[in-house]
């Protein structure tokens, strides 16, 4: 005969960490953070009691966490918040994160066809610009891409598009910290005020090293690091920001075919 497990029967925390096939471990944490509770403890031995009803939350993280939801995430549920609201944001970053994930095998598959990136590059001398300009950070250099192009859609709404003569660029630094300044700039022809919105500014000038990059925008990283491996070889030490300087339109581009002047300022000796 079957014997069924009675709500009002306490269960120890070994024999609930079988039936929900978590650790005693992890019981013992999720207790701590007030996520799921024992029902009772004990006292005097400080042994821990659980209920049967508290099956389905145990189970229930458990299966949350194997999809690598947050804890913070997790508790929104238990606690009765929408799923769709508690969790959408959990599905948004996992997404982002398989493209990120994607772009890396693409670049991946890049150097298994071509080898480590390598570059012609050329000393290039460009003269100072004036620029309207938008400025945000990406918490991280894995953001780079996305805040990139929201950056550059809201440069073309508030500047329209580009018109003969004009150039897009982005700028980044050279070392990429935890959180990564980006400044992009379309270029104004002389006496055309920054529209509203941007920035008046001026891009510097001088002597700079400069590389082609032909492909994707997300596979530039791999020009990039030939163009600094390059100056780091002839001993340069960059001055300023990369530049990155979108020739093409990737609205009328294919992605292989877009083509982007990496230039890195080079100081320049008296």
């Amino acid at each position: 005969m079957l014997r069924r497990v009675n709500d009002d029967d306490p269960l120890s925390i070994g024999q609930f960490a079988r039936l929900v096939r978590l650790s005693v471990k992890q019981l013992r944490h999720y207790a701590d953070l007030g996520l799921l509770p024992p029902a009772w403890v004990d006292p005097d031995t400080g042994y821990r009691y659980y209920r049967a009803h508290q099956a389905r939350d145990a189970m229930s993280i458990g299966l949350l966490r194997s999809l690598d939801v947050p804890l913070t995430a997790i508790k929104d549920v238990l606690s009765g918040q929408d799923p769709a609201r508690a969790l959408g944001d959990v599905r948004d970053r996992l997404d982002e994160e398989l493209a990120r994930r994607r772009r890396s095998l693409a670049a991946l598959e890049r150097i298994l066809a071509r080898g480590l990136p390598t570059a012609e590059v050329t000393l290039w001398r460009e003269e100072p610009q004036r620029a309207a300009v938008v400025r945000d950070v990406a918490d991280s250099p894995q953001d780079i891409g996305r805040v990139t192009s929201a950056g550059m859609r809201r440069l073309l709404e508030l500047a329209g598009p580009p018109g003969e003569g004009v150039r897009l660029i982005g700028l980044f630094p050279a070392d990429l910290g935890e959180h990564v300044p980006i400044t992009l700039a379309a270029t104004l022809p002389d006496g055309r005020p920054a529209p509203p919105g941007t920035t008046l500014d001026l891009l510097p000038g001088g002597t700079f090293a400069r590389a082609v990059h032909t492909g994707p925008y997300d596979q530039i990283s791999l020009t990039a690091h030939a163009l600094l491996a390059w100056c780091v070889e002839r001993g340069h030490t960059p001055a300023g920001p990369i530049r990155e300087v979108y020739i093409d339109d990737p609205a009328t581009t294919a992605p292989d075919d877009l083509v982007t002047h990496l230039l890195i300022p080079l100081e320049e000796t008296s």
